[in-house]
């Protein structure tokens, strides 16, 4: 019988439709040395962003050779060290597809927080104060929106800020997208140059550091605002905070942090910072559709 952890938590639905594939599915989370000790024992593992899959927890399930398929529940898998996988014939499979939507209705959230003061008047009027007066916003229509990285997620964003009024425009490693005429396509330099709001949508890579570091705060608008909802490490914090302090930045929303759980006091009390913890795939919707997917890679994978 094919064995599967699921280390982190999946939907129900998904965990049924996998047994009933006659698949025994174990639905525990082990910390990295306990996981050390049970991954030998199974088929297929199944993370989120919590679990980290080192070449420490890999060279443990090589020990038995049981273990040929890592899926992330998710997108990024900069919590899975791939390379190390593949070379000893695991597979690493992600769900790409299923969180498109959620992330795209996060960021655009998130804008229409920061512009219009909304993670601050929530703050200070369960404080009992009313400060219409200090909370003038601005609209997005007819503002520029830089997307930094052009995938799934960018394209989703840009698609909903289009549709509010927005000027697009992005700035892809690959360069410029067919198809996406309305929408302008810029070096880094430029979108960091001209864009009023600036939204992130780019992986991780230990290699590059961040992308959003102090030399590229200072490239920007002053006023702008900045949103991140793809990963904490493409953009500095301290850089943030130094931006913010000094008005370049006007706020900034942040899902994802350099650290999770955030404990960073400095960005967690700094009232131009919209914060949310690490939900942008945190919809009913989206966890269904990355189930689908789990059940779909592992039913192929498998040739069930």
């Amino acid at each position: 019988m094919i064995k599967i952890l699921a280390n982190d938590k999946i939907d129900d639905q998904s965990v049924k439709a996998l047994r009933d594939m006659d698949i025994e599915v174990t639905e525990e989370h082990y910390d990295p040395e306990e996981l050390k000790v049970k991954i030998k024992n199974y088929d297929g593992v199944i993370v989120r962003s919590a679990t980290k899959i080192t070449k420490e927890v890999l060279e443990s399930a090589l020990v038995s050779g049981k273990l040929k398929l890592v899926i992330r529940a998710g997108v990024g898998i900069d919590n899975i060290d791939k390379a190390y996988a593949e070379e000893n014939g695991i597979t690493v499979h992600n769900t790409p597809d299923a969180s498109t939507n959620a992330v795209g209705e996060m960021a655009i959230g998130h804008m229409l927080t920061l512009a219009r003061h909304l993670h601050q008047s929530n703050v200070t009027m369960r404080n009992g104060k009313w400060l219409k007066k200090q909370y003038t916003g601005i609209e997005l229509e007819g503002k520029t929106l830089g997307i930094i990285g052009f995938g799934r997620m960018g394209r989703a964003t840009a698609k909903k800020a289009y549709d509010l009024g927005m000027k697009i425009t992005y700035t892809k490693r690959s360069g410029a997208v067919e198809g996406y005429e309305n929408y302008q396509y810029l070096s880094t330099e430029d979108l960091l140059k001209t864009a009023d709001f600036i939204s992130i949508h780019a992986p991780y890579n230990p290699k590059v550091g961040a992308i959003l570091d102090q030399k590229a705060f200072d490239m920007m608008k002053d006023g702008v605002y900045i949103i991140n909802c793809a990963r904490g490490g493409v953009l500095s914090e301290d850089a943030l905070l130094k931006a913010l302090d000094s008005g370049k930045v006007a706020a900034a929303a942040l899902d994802v942090f350099e650290d999770e759980p955030l404990e960073k006091e400095e960005i967690y009390n700094h009232e131009k910072i919209s914060l949310s913890p690490h939900i942008g795939a945190a919809t009913v919707e989206a966890q269904e559709k990355i189930g689908e997917e789990i059940v779909k890679i592992v039913k192929e994978y498998f040739k069930l």
